[in-house]
């Protein structure tokens, strides 16, 4: 670990380059995608295949890989000489005992959550991991790099990557969502850290704890991770604490994305090249397609995600080139289908108008899932704050709030059972909006 690579990077990404226009940003972005597909071509047996003779100038028309494809290839699509049941292997034991420090090569090895049902692999260098601490630090410090900081982190598991934000000033603890919510929150007191980084499902057991007194510290900042931030947990977490809520986009595939001092989202282009594979543009929903030049151990180009963002409508206020995004909105397997009342043809619906829908009914929800079954039910559950002799009532305003949406949509609302809400922070992610495959 070099830190003055960290710091470099860090420079960077606190505007020692800087663009004028986004053409400008563009055109470098360009210059340093055909250097890295250069790079990569000789390095990687996988992606000198998958191209073939293509000239490396028309790489927007190079065949689209994703989670799939990535994993089938991975010991010849990696360029550092690390297998996939090796790289399995080390990231299954660092599971099984929760000691998260072992590499292979001096290569970061982790494995993602796997919500999708195809648990995703990623390799990090040295290098690599000292770029991605530095432009981490840059963005998400509220304070600068040479002020005190105390970061909690909560995550399924930790990495080296995770850890190599801890130097100088800057004290960092890893915190296990494995681990009972009293431990955690017990060990939060003692620790007292002013940086909090967790997925929404643990900051709402965090605010719930703090409003209830066993937990005193506040933070300074309050980043959200791993999980979509609902719209309701976001206005939960703003009330409980006073501030505003800041994102990380983050996956197996690289830092994609995070909040400026505004509290918009960002995509880092700095760092990576979004196609938009827009599945409706009026609403200006897109997937993305990504290419990330800034790494090669493991080479993500031109792969597509599998997640729905919403583009803003309008450039930010902190006059940042990179593209705005209004909302993470969730997977793609995870927008539900009604059937249309006279055609009787399946009818995509995103998940934000469910979000929308049930947060309307009523100001009362403190919970709610939704979860489309394999028979294309709905089974909904919710928790209200206080008085839960309100929740018939509720139930009553969600399936009118539903079936408001079912006539916009001109689609046959699916039959809906309610459920009581029953979630713990965990192994498994917090999805309010879910549809059921297999």
């Amino acid at each position: 670990m070099s830190t003055m690579r960290i710091v470099y990077h860090y420079a960077l990404a606190r505007g020692l380059r800087k663009w004028k226009s986004r053409k400008e940003l563009e055109r470098w972005q360009e210059r340093q995608i055909l250097r890295h597909i250069g790079r990569v071509r000789v390095q990687s047996p996988f992606y000198r295949e998958w191209w073939g003779d293509a000239e490396t100038s028309a790489w927007r028309s190079f065949p689209i890989i994703d989670k799939r494809i990535m994993m089938k290839h991975f010991d010849q699509l990696n360029t550092v000489g690390i297998s996939k049941n090796e790289a399995m292997t080390l990231a299954g034991e660092s599971e099984d005992t929760r000691d998260f420090k072992p590499s292979v090569q001096g290569i970061t090895v982790g494995l993602s959550s796997g919500t999708s049902g195809n648990r995703g692999l990623f390799l990090v260098s040295e290098r690599e991991q000292d770029a991605w601490t530095g432009t981490v630090l840059a963005k998400l410090l509220p304070g600068g790099l040479w002020k005190p900081a105390k970061i909690a982190f909560f995550l399924r598991a930790n990495s080296n990557l995770y850890e190599s934000v801890q130097r100088g000033k800057l004290q960092f603890q890893y915190f296990d969502l494995l681990e009972p919510v009293h431990t955690l929150v017990e060990r939060m007191e003692e620790y007292r850290p002013t940086v909090w980084v967790a997925p929404p499902s643990m900051l709402r057991m965090l605010a719930d704890a703090y409003q209830a007194a066993s937990l005193t510290v506040t933070p300074e900042k309050i980043i959200s991770v791993a999980e979509v931030l609902d719209p309701l947990d976001r206005k939960v977490l703003e009330r409980v604490f006073g501030q505003t809520i800041h994102q990380v986009y983050q996956c197996t595939e690289g830092f994609l994305g995070a909040t400026c001092r505004l509290g918009t989202l960002h995509l880092n282009e700095e760092l990576v090249h979004i196609e938009k594979e827009f599945i409706d543009p009026v609403s200006r929903r897109f997937v993305p397609i990504i290419t990330d030049f800034s790494r090669t151990s493991q080479p993500i180009i031109r792969y597509r995600l599998n997640d729905i963002l919403t583009e803003a409508a309008a450039p930010c206020d902190c006059g940042s080139p990179f593209t705005a995004i209004e909302r993470i909105e969730g997977r793609c397997d995870d927008t539900l289908y009604f059937s249309h009342r006279h055609t009787g043809e399946e009818v995509p619906v995103f998940p934000d108008f469910i979000t929308r829908a049930v947060i309307a009914a009523s100001s009362d929800l403190e919970h709610y899932r939704v979860v489309q079954r394999r028979d294309g039910s709905l089974e909904i559950a919710l928790r209200l704050w206080g008085n839960s002799d309100d929740l018939e009532w509720v139930k009553g305003e969600v399936q009118r709030q539903l079936m408001k949406l079912g006539e916009r949509l001109e689609c046959t609302v699916p039959q809906t059972d309610y459920v009581p809400y029953t979630f713990e922070p965990g192994m498994t992610k917090l999805r309010r909006v879910e549809r059921q495959r297999g």
